[in-house]
């Protein structure tokens, strides 16, 4: 039996739509089973929390009973989307296209079941690349109208700063990957960021006149935190899926330092918590909202990395910012423990001989070392500042000595401000 509650409301409550084309129409497409679709560009081997916004779009589409269709851009990749860029995108060659989309498969494994009857992945190179271009200028370039095409957001903003004649060629790419999909798979919802409406409704369009035919499309809102950072960003940069190069503890830690104005917005978009229960966070202050962001956090990362890799993470945390109790009225549908043993073995990790220790290390040079700071000056900086601490003690001198005297069973905790923390596990 299919859900009472059409999908296109479900999205709409959680807080993913930020413009659709007819929502009457959209809403009939989605009564029945049916198959919606989002693009990827295969920039780099991860994606990033950035990313994130479509992907649980998609979940929760198939948990209602939908068929996600990645479409990965292999093709379209090899030119670039000028949407929302001020300059040419790097031209990527197909070398590096098919080893990011061999990671981005992995990672969206995470997210959506594939297989038979399940989500897809499409890669656009496979009809892209064999193209005949007159065949294609006289097929699907007539259906375009240069003064529409330049009118789009997308190139107007590219004017200014030069647009050249491959990037001119990406809205009808585009479209043609809707046209397509919507002749082999059956598919006729396309969704994206919000700067991609341009190029969705030149697909809808152009399956209007090659089939005439009904489409739809709705985009996301381009996503940034109360504190006006582009959604996944910080200070040390985009925040992976890929655990080798954000671990899970630091994934974790990126969603328990959300912003208190964001708690219940980022529950509704990164987790599957009943809109229901998260309706109350709004509510909520001081511990009761720390302990939410410590169940957005769990729920987040076990989407990502899996419930136990989540649960050390939490652990982790608990042992070296201090243990917080969990309400058990609070979004009781979620699957965080409200209790458990500690855990330090998800914190980032070091490991040095005793022997250096038994030397002693200055202080500034071990945060350098171990990646808390960049450079000594800025190691300096911060402990000067009072925002460096060894074993939870604040280091009062930048060239002070760490030595045997601060080995722990557990090894030696630095933290670095009130967010990171590294261990050094100590080789005898």
């Amino acid at each position: 039996m299919f859900p009472v509650k059409n999908a296109f409301d479900v999205l709409n409550e959680r807080g993913f739509i930020e413009q659709s084309t007819d929502p009457e129409a959209l809403r009939g497409y989605l009564g029945s089973a049916a198959s919606c679709y989002v693009g990827f560009d295969p920039t780099a081997d991860s994606l990033h929390v950035g990313h994130l916004l479509p992907i649980m779009a998609l979940a929760n589409l198939q948990k209602l009973g939908h068929r996600p269709i990645v479409l990965v851009g292999g093709g379209t990749g090899m030119v670039g989307d000028p949407s929302g860029k001020t300059e040419m995108r790097q031209i990527l060659t197909e070398e590096m296209v098919e080893r990011n989309v061999a990671g981005l498969k992995d990672q969206l494994s995470s997210y959506l079941e594939f297989g038979d009857g399940g989500a897809k992945m499409v890669n656009n190179a496979d009809w892209l690349l064999d193209l005949r271009y007159i065949e294609f200028l006289r097929d699907i370039g007539r259906h375009f109208s240069v003064n529409r095409m330049l009118a789009a957001e997308s190139y107007k903003a590219r004017l200014e700063t030069g647009l050249n004649f491959i990037e001119f060629n990406y809205m009808l790419l585009q479209a043609y990957d809707f046209h397509y999909l919507s002749l082999h798979h059956n598919c006729f919802l396309q969704m994206g960021g919000n700067d991609q409406w341009g190029n969705i409704v030149a697909g809808i369009d152009l399956i209007r006149r090659k089939r005439g035919l009904s489409a739809h499309g709705l985009t996301f809102p381009l996503l940034t935190t109360s504190g006006g950072a582009k959604m996944g960003k910080t200070a040390a940069g985009a925040v992976w899926l890929d655990p080798q190069r954000t671990t899970p503890f630091d994934f974790y830690q990126f969603w328990v330092n959300t912003d208190d104005r964001d708690v219940a917005r980022f529950l509704k978009l990164y987790t599957f918590l009943p809109v229901e229960e998260i309706e109350a966070v709004g509510r909520l202050e001081g511990q009761e909202l720390n302990a939410c962001k410590m169940i957005l956090a769990f729920e987040a990362t076990s989407t990502t990395h899996g419930e136990e890799k989540s649960l050390a993470a939490h652990e982790a945390a608990g042992s070296v910012f201090g243990k917080r109790t969990i309400p058990e009225n609070l979004l009781p549908s979620s699957s965080i423990p409200r209790a458990g043993k500690e855990d330090v073995d998800s914190v980032p990790t070091t490991f040095l001989a005793r022997d250096r220790f038994e030397k002693g290390l200055p202080a500034f040079e071990l945060f350098v070392e171990v990646g808390l700071c960049e450079s000594r000056s800025a190691a300096r900086r911060l402990i000067q500042q009072g925002g460096a601490y060894v074993n939870g003690n604040r280091l009062e001198e930048f060239d002070g000595l760490i030595g045997v005297e601060h080995l722990r069973d557990e090894g030696v905790f630095l933290k670095a401000g009130k967010k990171r923390v590294h261990r050094i596990h100590v080789k005898n």
